[in-house]
């Protein structure tokens, strides 16, 4: 007796078709499964058979065999429990073999018999029609998750016994529906924190305003106590708001990583993460021996906030330099290469000396070669990766006494979120979202310049010794500048604000 029944996994951020073939022969009794298993894919024979025997089922002493297929792409997870179940009871003719066609299936089981909730189901629904399936049969906490996607019919079981009694037709189970436009119109993000509790600092404000409208990279720079983190851990307060394309990315992430809330199955507000230094590499980047996504991927279309930044190992540092410029994190193993997204935006604080009172010659006991080396654990070629710089000075007293006229995050957010509309109208036929995502071609295309304005930052490219890659940053932050003011076309003092943003880290870094 022999049946098949289609099941998945993931395989970096995509999912893959899995095909879980059951055959239950004469001979002597016993459980083999095969298919390039993991040791988790390995234990699930002892929790099925479990699972059965105490959902009311015996079952018959008999050589079971199970394969995974195809054989060659490792499988991984407690997913395969629930497929795997299914394909042995219909083999048995407990279930009827016609009922699993058309049908993908996941989930966990215990040995009760209770469906838990897995990893990744998403993905998974994402790729059910190219599955050439209309059914999807997941654990029921997973059942809103994978209703996310619009045309498949999702159902969601809670124990074994439900499921057999479903694949039996004797109970009918309501497949599963959300309204992610209503989801998304019902949603505030109410924040605790604003920026009208941020006194003084007008420069850094300013900076971060229009790091926000184009999602650009941002160093802030100044000693203790000046207001670095409090300005970083309040820019998620002035961010656009996230489109639904650009959610389903976030959620997809989410859900690989298991950090999903399964009451709200869609992230609806850009992600926020603040890693502390002590960080590994493996953690920042991705990988470990499952393939997880790391921070940087955790982060994707939100902010990667980096305090302390020359805290931070040199190798994690530098670990960072491509996933900045390719927006995607490549991982490569023997048995095969994986890519996750990560098209963030970067936030980093630091102190300008170890002391942090740099160069204030008063306060600041560091002499200048101590002073060289705290600054150069900052690589050039991850300098160059950031579109502004901002110098943050020491408060003075009467700068940090309550004021009424400062800017709250909400109106600061609503020049933020015009300027962003210019951007979606302006790349609605392209695949970027954001002045940040722009490509060589598309600079060449979107920031054109007058002849006077070319003159003038050629003078400037010569005289300061700027970089390519420092260029077109240089070009990305003024068509934002020009964005927030709501201007066609970018003029020379949107150049020159650019400029004076991007080359004060020349102050410091003496190369």
């Amino acid at each position: 007796m022999f049946s098949t029944v289609l099941s998945a996994c993931i395989t970096g951020i995509d999912s893959n078709l899995v095909c879980v073939e059951a055959d239950v022969s004469n001979g002597m009794p016993m459980f083999e499964m095969v298919g390039y298993l993991s040791g988790e894919v390995k234990e699930a024979k002892e929790r099925v058979r479990a699972a059965i025997r105490n959902s009311g089922i015996s079952m018959p002493p008999k050589r079971i065999t199970v394969n995974l297929s195809p054989a060659d792409l490792r499988k991984a997870g407690s997913l395969f429990d629930l497929p795997i179940a299914a394909a042995l009871l219909a083999a048995l003719d407990i279930i009827d073999k016609e009922n699993l066609k058309e049908t993908l299936i996941v989930g966990e089981l215990s040995l009760n018999g209770e469906i838990r909730s897995v990893k990744g189901v998403l993905p998974m629904a994402m790729a059910v029609d190219s599955y050439q399936c209309r059914r999807f049969v997941v654990p029921k906490a997973n059942a809103k998750e994978a209703a996310v996607i619009n045309g498949i019919e999702v159902i969601g079981v809670e124990t074994l016994k439900e499921f057999i009694q479903f694949m039996k037709n004797q109970i009918q189970i309501d497949k599963e529906a959300i309204n992610i436009e209503e989801i998304f119109s019902n949603y505030t993000n109410e924040f605790k924190i604003d920026f009208s509790e941020v006194n003084g600092q007008i420069l850094a404000k300013r900076a971060i305003e229009i790091a926000s409208a184009g999602l650009h990279n941002i160093l802030l720079i100044g000693p203790p106590g000046s207001g670095k983190t409090m300005l970083a851990k309040r820019i998620p307060t002035i961010l656009p708001p996230i489109s639904i394309p650009e959610s389903l990315e976030i959620t997809k992430i989410c859900s690989i990583s298991g950090n999903l809330n399964q009451e709200f199955p869609l992230i609806s507000n850009r992600p926020f993460r603040n890693p502390h230094h002590t960080i590994t590499k493996t953690a920042l980047i991705g990988g470990s021996a499952a393939i997880k996504p790391g921070e940087v991927s955790l982060s994707h279309r939100g902010v990667l906030f980096l305090d302390e930044l020359p805290e931070f190992n040199r190798a994690v540092l530098e670990s960072i330099r491509q996933p900045l410029e390719d927006r995607a994190v490549n991982i490569s193993r023997a048995t095969a290469s994986y890519r996750f997204p990560s098209d963030f935006m970067l936030v980093a604080a630091m102190n300008p000396c170890a002391c942090g009172y740099y160069p204030d010659l008063n306060k600041c006991h560091c002499s200048e070669n101590q002073v060289q080396r705290y600054l150069n654990r900052i690589s050039g070629p991850l300098l160059d990766r950031i579109d502004l710089c901002v110098e943050l000075g020491q408060m003075k007293y009467e700068e940090m006494l309550p004021r009424n006229e400062n800017e709250s995050s909400k109106v600061i957010q609503e020049r933020v979120i015009k300027a962003h509309k210019i951007q979606e109208r302006r790349y609605q036929k392209s695949d970027i979202f954001f002045n940040s995502d722009l490509t060589g071609t598309q600079i060449a295309k979107y920031c054109k310049l007058s002849k006077e304005i070319q003159k003038y930052i050629e003078t400037v490219f010569d005289k300061m010794d700027i970089s390519a890659r420092v260029y077109h940053r240089i070009l990305k932050v003024a068509r934002t500048i020009a964005d927030l003011e709501g201007a066609e076309n970018i003029e020379k003092i949107h150049i020159s604000e650019a400029i004076c943003f991007k080359t004060l880290d020349k102050k410091y870094w003496k190369r």
